[in-house]
């Protein structure tokens, strides 16, 4: 989620509202003196965009909304009230916004018009509260309009916000928008010219010649990215609330299948390692001996090939982990799977729950951690990467009550 280095991870909140106050005071700055050169102007839809800027601008309709009917998550302390707050949720409809002369900049791939408006619905940014907030104006020197890199033809965007540097987001938010592409143009990836997708990590690389992108010029996401294309293609965010839609699970399960499940092991627990303040279990190697006496095998997904890892998961039956990227293989699992998602108190999030909402059959269960001080349950979730402290006697307690209507554990 974030990319401070471990011991500086305590001052994320901070850092988050610095950021925050950085990108409006320089951006007053560089609208000013260099209009050419920033997004002036921003609309907060992309059906705004399109209706604005008629002559450069087209909305084409992929999905129309759902509303999703998910009973709230069930786990220890029960009734939580952070998880019961979880349930009725709606899935925007999805779209793919077509801009003629239009532009990327930025590392977090800020979408701009022709008319040099940003659009917002698919620029937004985690934590910021408007436009202005961006992290496009960050940069006090930004490239010059004129000298942007011209793309002759089309190019698809798929990078956005976080997909960089999280398995989570690439998988959730960048590769989906190729199945949003496929809806709203069929066959226009077929006839693209080149695409903006992150490969700057093994894994990345992977999943970029697993769905056969790199059969077209790859473009990659950089500090000071100012590209312009002839015609730009930019699918919809998929995942804006990081409550997974139903259709991002589907296709991302048809689009990666497995390649083996037989002699892998049905029992996992996903290991963040040993490193303080990396969402790591405090006391895991006795936990790592309860749960092996009980048939698990220690996975660490940072060691296995993109292929390897979805073959783990769709081999599992029962997964036990603290919360991290690496549950992003849930998409890939077998139906009935049963999870039980360990948290710090100081850091929730629904990502996995709703992922394994998404699979027929499925059984979910979280256990948070107790405040070491006062309960807070309901306090801002800024904690992101703390450390998660549980006895592992309440860990099996809860994996019994995970299991309790299977054979006995």
């Amino acid at each position: 989620m974030t990319r401070l280095p471990p011991r500086l991870q305590p001052l994320w909140p901070a850092v988050k509202v610095a950021h925050r106050a950085g990108a409006r005071g320089v951006g007053t700055v560089t609208r000013r003196i260099r209009p050419d050169d920033v997004p002036t102007a921003a609309t907060p839809s992309s059906r705004e965009t399109a209706l604005l800027e008629p002559g450069s601008a087209r909305y084409h309709l992929a999905t129309r909304p759902v509303r999703l009917q998910r009973p709230a998550p069930v786990g220890r302390p029960v009734g939580h009230p952070w998880f019961a707050s979880l349930g009725p949720h709606e899935v925007p409809e999805t779209f793919v916004l077509e801009l003629r002369d239009g532009s990327v900049l930025g590392p977090h791939c800020a979408v701009v018009t022709a008319g040099n408006r940003m659009d917002h619905e698919t620029s937004h940014y985690f934590g910021t509260r408007g436009w202005r907030e961006h992290p496009v104006y960050l940069d006090p020197l930004p490239r010059r309009a004129a000298e942007r890199e011209q793309v002759s033809g089309t190019l698809v965007t798929l990078a956005s916000r976080a997909t960089g540097h999280n398995y989570y987001h690439f998988l959730i938010d960048a590769l989906p928008r190729l199945g949003i592409l496929e809806d709203a143009l069929p066959g226009a990836l077929r006839g693209a010219d080149a695409v903006l997708v992150d490969r700057a990590t093994r894994y990345q690389r992977e999943l970029v010649a697993m769905l056969g992108l790199d059969r077209l010029r790859v473009l990659e996401p950089r500090r000071r990215l100012a590209v312009r294309a002839d015609r730009l293609l930019v699918p919809s965010l998929p995942n804006s609330s990081t409550v997974v839609a139903p259709e991002t699970t589907r296709w991302l399960r048809e689009a990666l299948p497995p390649s083996r499940t037989t002699g892998l092991p049905e029992r996992l627990y996903v290991t963040r390692g040993t490193t303080p303040h990396t969402r790591r279990v405090v006391r895991e190697e006795e936990l790592r001996e309860r749960l092996e006496r009980r048939g698990f095998a220690v996975v660490d997904p940072g060691r296995l090939s993109v292929q390897e890892q979805i073959d783990h998961f769709a081999a599992a039956r029962v997964v036990v982990a603290p919360h991290g990227a690496a549950l992003t293989n849930l998409v890939f699992s077998r139906p009935g799977v049963r999870l039980l998602e360990l948290f710090a108190p100081t850091y929730l999030n629904p990502g996995y729950w709703s992922i394994v909402a998404n699979i027929a059959d499925s059984r979910y269960r979280y256990l948070v951690a107790s405040e070491p001080h006062s309960p807070r349950a309901t306090a801002r979730q800024l904690g992101v990467m703390d450390d998660i402290d549980l006895d592992p006697a309440e860990v099996e307690d809860a994996l019994d009550e995970l299991l309790s209507d299977q054979e006995a554990a």
